[in-house]
């Protein structure tokens, strides 16, 4: 798990799946910043990682202060689904 500082937005949103540094990232958490303030370009401050680490993200069990991060350019970011699936109502 880890952190990316997407600089720019290439339409993703949580749950969405990214192809990065040759393997499938899902978007655990999406923050956008910078539509007032701030940067020239909007940037995603997002939580990523393996399918695998789902619920180690859904548990907390993670320091978040301890995550990597890593920051790269919107069109370094190559898009596999956009947005994850709607929860079920019921």
């Amino acid at each position: 798990m880890q952190r990316l500082i997407i600089r720019g937005d290439p339409g993703i949103r949580k749950g969405g799946i990214i192809d990065y540094d040759g393997a499938e990232q899902v978007l655990f958490q999406v923050t956008r910043n910078g539509d007032w303030h701030g940067p020239d370009r909007v940037q995603l401050w997002c939580v990523i990682g393996p399918e695998e680490e789902r619920e180690d993200f859904e548990f907390r069990n993670f320091i978040p202060m301890h995550l990597p991060v890593e920051s790269v350019d919107a069109e370094a970011i190559s898009v596999v689904q956009k947005r994850g699936k709607p929860a079920a109502q019921g």
